[in-house]
């Protein structure tokens, strides 16, 4: 390892743990205004404590029925996402290659991206039984915007890339692999941190609403109706919890998919 490498990673470690101390600072005062929210309010049935949260996240870890339960609609939201994301792509390259297939696409993705998420998941329980219908949403509201991003990444396209490829006679495979991929892989990232957090808000969503057997949507339902505040914030905090880590391992492979192809996050 030369010297200059040594001095970068030093000066990378103080950046890293300074992050995280900000980081740990910031939980921790949004925790304090929870607790200070919770003592203002002062009526559990509203607003219950962070620890009573704490203590009644671990008594559901306990039982097989709660990995169960995240296990499936992890499964679930990952499916629709992944869906969405490869037709969402597709539709992408056929538009922007085809001017047929531009404008005979174009008014769906308008309509889904206008329609409320609510007629839609009202639509799909008409359609479909139940546990299909959080893989449906999670598709339908993860293909507008991987379609979006992906087309104007390929009419960002720098011309003169393309230009230099055609006086060069580069190969389709190269043309892919060297022009079209780095420079249309920052626009998919960027689209698929946001489909994410959409995949999981309109999945959980349509869970709820669909009352999905074996998922968390399930008993977010069921806490609402039996009043079970303490289960409604722990149910709550499990999905944020794994939409985080789901995002956090989606960014690890994406990481190296673009240092593949020799480009920064």
């Amino acid at each position: 390892m030369t010297r200059s490498t040594t001095l970068v990673n030093d000066t990378k470690k103080p950046n890293k743990l300074k992050r995280i101390a900000i980081k740990t600072a910031v939980a921790a005062l949004w925790l304090v205004l929870w607790q200070l929210v919770c003592v203002i309010v002062d009526m559990e049935l509203l607003v219950v404590s962070p620890l009573t949260v704490l203590q009644r996240l671990i008594e559901l870890a306990q039982t097989p029925e709660f990995w169960l339960y995240s296990v499936k609609s992890l499964g679930r939201i990952t499916a629709g996402f992944a869906l969405g994301g490869i037709v969402g792509t597709t539709l992408a390259v056929l538009c922007s290659k085809f001017r047929f297939a531009r404008e005979f696409f174009t008014p769906a993705i308008t309509i889904i991206k206008s329609t409320p998420v609510a007629s839609f998941i009202i639509l799909a329980l008409v359609w479909l039984t139940g546990t299909y219908v959080p893989i449906f949403i999670g598709f339908l509201m993860v293909l507008p915007v991987i379609y979006s991003n992906v087309f104007q990444g390929i009419a960002e396209v720098d011309p003169k890339l393309l230009e230099m490829a055609q006086v060069f006679r580069m190969s389709r495979v190269k043309k892919l692999t060297k022009i079209y991929i780095p420079s249309v892989l920052p626009y998919f990232m960027a689209a698929c941190r946001t489909a994410l957090g959409l995949a999981w808000k309109a999945g959980v969503a349509a869970e709820v609403i669909g009352v999905t057997k074996d998922s968390i949507g399930r008993q977010l339902y069921y806490s609402k109706i039996y009043i079970e505040t303490a289960d409604l914030f722990a149910w709550t905090v499990v999905v944020i919890l794994l939409s985080i880590a789901l995002e956090k391992i989606f960014m690890l492979c994406a990481d190296k998919i673009c240092a593949a192809f020799h480009l920064s996050k």
